[in-house]
């Protein structure tokens, strides 16, 4: 037996081996051991299988084994040797199956989206901008930068309010910035204002990009020529209301001349008489978010800005969506500006530094710092201190001055906000000195600026604007405004009486770069009105720029014009003005 190898096995152990490489084969014979067992043969040969009846040996193993006992110690061994080969090539082909077609799809999609834009089924965005929106880089062709360059505006506030040359994403482009949906709760904003679009286009936007819906502007002045209401008119959501004789009219009949809470304000010129007449287009716009179904009013000057912090969003919509249902009246504790340069011609855009209120500072930062916070000045704050306030549009509401609401019927359940503030951009440019003392026909005395200014400072900025030359103007700007010291100005940021507020700013640049200004006063400018119109809109417009010219010729209208004084609660509350923030006297009564 040279050819044949053969390797003993237990069977009772069932470890049966065979010599590898070699053909294996088992047969019975039907020969029977003396003790009627069957006898095992096993062939192991490298031979043909044709060779393994003529090849094969008896083989007697060491005890007498049934013929079931074998097989079923053989079988199992080899069912699962040979399922565990034919899983594994399976599980290798689905694997590579799945990684073909996690290949496949990505390129097909690609090759998809490269073969539609090449037959000009897809517009890039960037494609449809000119050359006026897009961004210069290094490299570009210099012609597209000149010939931008060449290109003038017909709009007096175009180089204001048109393209910026940093680089940024234009994040608002093709907004149309209309609300006039489902959108809860639905905001106002009115104001009473004389500005051009520089100011109003800014601030409009930026408060329709932190949820406001509606504004109802009461304008006069530049706000109400013709170049400029037309741009503000074709604003979604925006209504114009001009200063005519039949709303001055209509103002002379308001039940608030008959009451005592706005009484002190009456017959005084400047500031007093703006604040009588703020106080009466409130009182209309009251009348105008209730039947447009509005849930919050706010009243807001044109250089005042919403900042509401404290929520995710940045959105004055979600501020107001938590309010709980019982307030009636949200309060906003005002920042004062703070700017760094006397050539500002932006504020929005270039001013980032402000001074926080008294409401948000710990009592003892505030007087351990009130001098140095001051510098020189009567206040702590060059202007007021006592904030805005946005009220629920509900029935009996009515306005208290300028700055708070107030209802008939009740008094208003108000919060004070912890974060969000009112952003106040007061004497930010050099020119609002002038602007001041242009609007006023006081004299420059001690005496008479009490008469026509509420505050200290404004009085102190008018005497000023009146009497000094340029040049004693601007030294007065730079000592009593502008916040030059570099070294004190890091302290009190330390201390946390100055911060840095930089979201109006970005969304200011992000509304320029995407053309949002620029794109509406040339639509504007397309449509223009026929003669007749135009004419009438100026003949109704402006006729009369104040509510009070006196108290000759108003209390005699007053008489003239009977009305009707209707019931109101027995605790009169009085108006509220511009105030001041707290001083060094008042330390000791907070």
């Amino acid at each position: 037996m040279s050819d044949l190898l053969l390797k003993k096995t237990h069977m009772n152990n069932r470890d049966l081996v065979f010599v590898p490489n070699f053909r294996r084969q088992s047969r019975q014979h039907s020969h029977q051991r003396q003790n009627g067992s069957p006898i095992f043969y096993f062939c192991i040969s490298p031979r043909k299988p044709k060779d393994y009846r003529r090849r094969c040996h008896p083989c007697i193993l060491g005890s007498s084994i049934p013929m079931a006992g074998l097989y079923s110690s053989l079988r199992p061994s080899y069912s699962s040797s040979s399922s565990s080969h034919s899983s594994a090539p399976s599980s290798q082909v689905f694997t590579s199956k799945v990684l073909l077609l996690l290949t496949v799809l990505p390129l097909s999609l690609a090759l998809f989206a490269f073969v539609l834009q090449w037959r000009g089924e897809i517009d890039d965005p960037t494609t449809r901008w000119g050359p006026k929106d897009r961004l210069e880089f290094p490299g570009m062709d210099a012609s597209t930068s000149s010939e931008h360059l060449t290109r003038t505006s017909s709009s007096n506030c175009a180089d204001l309010l048109g393209q910026s040359r940093s680089i940024s994403f234009p994040y608002y482009r093709d907004w149309n910035f209309n609300y006039k949906s489902d959108l809860k709760p639905k905001i106002c904003i009115t104001t009473s204002t004389s500005a051009g679009l520089d100011q109003i286009l800014p601030w409009i936007f930026y408060h329709k990009v932190i949820g406001v819906s509606t504004f109802l502007l009461f304008v006069e002045g530049k706000a109400a020529s013709p170049g400029v209401s037309k741009v503000l008119e074709s604003i979604p959501e925006v209504k114009v209301i001009y200063r005519t004789k039949e709303l001055e009219e209509k103002q002379a009949k308001s039940r608030i001349w008959n009451e005592t809470w706005l009484s002190s304000f009456f017959y005084k010129p400047c500031n007093y008489e703006l604040f009588v007449k703020q106080s009466l287009n409130m009182e209309m716009a009251i009348v105008m978010a209730r039947e447009a179904n509005l849930d919050w009013i706010l009243h807001l000057d044109t250089d005042e800005l919403i900042h509401p912090a404290g929520t995710r969003e940045y959105s004055l919509r979600k501020l107001l969506s938590d309010v709980p249902e019982n307030v009636d009246m949200v309060v906003f504790p005002n920042y004062e500006s703070s700017v760094e340069r006397d050539d500002i011609k932006d504020p929005f855009s270039e001013v980032s530094m402000f001074k926080k209120n008294y409401d948000h500072l710990p009592k003892d930062t505030y007087f351990g710092n009130y001098k140095e916070s001051t510098r020189g000045n009567p206040n702590y704050f060059l202007t007021y201190g006592n904030g805005k306030s946005a009220a629920r549009v509900q029935h009996h509401l009515r306005p208290n001055g300028a700055h708070r609401w107030h209802n008939y019927m009740k008094t208003p359940n108000e919060i004070k906000l912890d974060e969000a503030a009112v952003l106040h951009y007061t004497y930010t440019k050099f020119s609002d000195l002038t602007s001041r003392r242009d609007r006023c026909g006081c004299k420059p005395t001690k005496d008479d600026v009490k008469r026509c200014f509420m505050l200290e400072f404004d009085r102190a900025a008018f005497i000023i604007a009146s009497t000094a030359t340029e040049e004693e103007m601007l030294s007065w700007y730079r000592e009593h405004v502008v916040w030059t010291d570099k070294a004190l100005n890091m302290k009190l940021m330390r201390k946390g009486i100055l911060t840095r507020i930089y979201a109006p700013m970005v969304i200011m640049q992000g509304l320029r770069e995407a053309g949002t200004f620029t794109s509406l006063i040339a639509s504007a400018q397309r449509t223009t009105p026929s003669e007749t119109e135009l004419l009438s809109s100026i003949n109704g417009r402006n006729i009369s720029s104040k509510v009070i010219e006196g108290s000759g010729i108003l209390s005699k209208k007053i008489e003239m014009s009977g009305r009707k004084v209707l019931e109101v609660s027995d605790v009169v509350l009085l108006a509220v003005p511009p105030l001041p923030p707290p001083s060094m006297e008042d330390d000791n009564d907070i």
